[in-house]
């Protein structure tokens, strides 16, 4: 059993090692969903008004649709490659459990799009007139819902990975699964400017991530066994 353990961790430990070093060697497509996520936040001010009234009622929206979008734009990045080179054949065929493998997979693409969306939050935060004080709960949110966002997507990936252009079939499949996180995101960011308790809306958060963490990364590797059959 322990042998079977060090086996796992060491399978896991492999490809989040190499899929970052590959994001690193690719620094495009590592800064596309961050200036993707820079930009539309950036845009709304233009859009709408100056006015702080009015761009603090949206800031929480903003950001997370945002957030949500620009996570959606790096999905394809977890299988894509590999299975363009014929690598993903291999993974499927190791030896090694293949749900360690997808879940290595998706912390690397969450450490190279979520995590840095999450970073780089309050201080777009700020542009949109959030108060300071609310910042903490929009970074907790974000770290909660993100990984989340990347776990679900993998599932969807995995089930177009084959198909040549299925951005449009990817987003009809996952967008539905997003709305639950969009929602109590936003809506504990708009609680907390409203000095209200959003314990409830982090714990919804918080138990869709242990959800997800548990069935997710089976969920892909059953899908990418359809797939490559």
């Amino acid at each position: 059993m322990e042998a079977i353990q060090t086996n796992a961790i060491d399978a896991f430990t492999t490809i989040f090692r190499r899929d970052l070093k590959l994001a690193m060697r690719r620094r495009s497509e590592l800064v596309n969903p961050l200036a993707f996520f820079v930009i539309v936040v950036s845009l709304f001010p233009l859009g709408l008004s100056a006015d702080s009234n009015m761009l603090l009622r949206v800031a929480p929206a903003v950001l997370w649709i945002s957030a949500l979008l620009a996570t959606m734009l790096s999905l394809e990045s977890i299988f894509r490659s590999d299975y363009e080179d014929g690598s993903l054949e291999q993974l499927v065929l190791s030896h090694h459990p293949l749900p360690v493998i997808v879940f290595g997979k998706i912390a690397a693409h969450w450490c190279t799009t979520g995590l840095l969306l999450t970073l780089i939050s309050p201080a777009l935060g700020i542009s949109l007139a959030m108060p300071t004080e609310n910042l903490g709960i929009l970074l907790w949110t974000l770290l909660l819902g993100t990984p989340t966002l990347s776990l679900i997507g993998s599932i969807g990936v995995a089930l177009t990975v084959g198909l040549r252009r299925g951005g449009i079939l990817l987003a009809l499949l996952i967008l539905p699964l997003y709305i639950p996180i969009l929602i109590f995101g936003a809506s504990a960011v708009d609680m907390a400017m409203h000095k209200l308790e959003v314990a409830g809306q982090l714990y919804l958060l918080a138990a869709l991530l242990a959800l997800s963490l548990t069935l997710a990364p089976f969920a892909a590797s059953a899908a990418l066994r359809v797939t490559l059959e």
